[in-house]
């Protein structure tokens, strides 16, 4: 579904109220939240008191009528033991921001300059998601565990203290700033899931089959298919010479 208007400006005043107030009075980057983190925690919970909830050992992001939503910015390697512990008994919702476009700025790190802002190339998709939800493959299945993709533009600052002759090569990424709500898909079970498989996909299918069809690179591509054999929403259906075709079960 599309965004819609009030939720743009909600997002807007998440944005808002992290960027122009504590942000700016603070400096980009100097909270220990990083600011994306900040920003789309209090878009899907503005009441604080509802935010950085202890449950058991662990510190929930957001939790509300005995449901957890954890927003994960980073590797999902860091929420396995979380999920161990909260599956057993809440529904959790697992939010994961895809950058889709990207200005990019350099901050040098002996003045504080920063660079002008360029637009990156390259464009997120809801594709870019298997590389971190192979991650947690073993949970995918439950029927607790549910997945919101978030599509968002931003900014990026990096530190220039990579090495190379312009020291951009595995530079520091310091900071992402959101500036609009793009798009979002929920995943709620296998029909969930079935929302990436794209429609234009031949009955009988390869890996590369659905790599083209979903605008997606070969190793996403792979992660995908073996996350939608192991969830049960496609099958193995022969092969093509050396590759494999699946076909939908659901």
């Amino acid at each position: 579904m599309p965004i819609l208007k009030y939720e743009q400006e909600l997002f807007q005043a998440a944005c808002d109220k992290i960027v122009k107030k504590e942000r700016v009075q603070n400096g980009i980057g100097t909270l220990k939240e990083k600011t994306l983190h900040a920003v789309l925690k209090n878009f899907y919970e503005p009441d604080i008191s509802h935010q950085e909830v202890k449950i058991g050992r662990f510190i929930a992001d957001i939790y509300r009528d005995n449901e957890i939503t954890e927003i994960q910015t980073r590797s999902f390697n860091s929420i396995r033991k979380k999920l161990d512990k909260f599956l057993q008994m809440y529904h959790v919702t697992i939010v994961y921001p895809i950058i889709y476009t990207k200005w990019l700025y350099w901050i040098n790190e002996a003045t504080g300059e920063i660079s002008p802002g360029r637009k990156s190339p390259k464009r997120g998709s809801f594709y870019d998601a298997f590389y971190e939800l192979y991650k947690i493959k073993p949970y995918l299945a439950s029927p607790n565990l549910h997945i919101r993709l978030v599509l968002i533009n931003a900014e990026e600052y990096r530190i220039l203290n990579g090495y190379g002759k312009d020291h951009k090569k595995g530079a520091t990424r310091y900071d992402r700033i959101p500036v609009a709500l793009v798009d979002e898909l929920y995943i709620d079970g296998k029909d969930g899931y079935c929302l990436l498989l794209p429609d234009s996909l031949p009955e009988k299918f390869s890996v590369k089959d659905y790599a083209k069809h979903a605008h997606t690179s070969i190793r996403y591509a792979q992660l995908a298919v073996n996350i939608f054999k192991y969830i049960g929403i496609i099958e193995q259906a022969g092969k093509d010479g050396r590759s494999f075709l699946y076909s939908r079960k659901i």
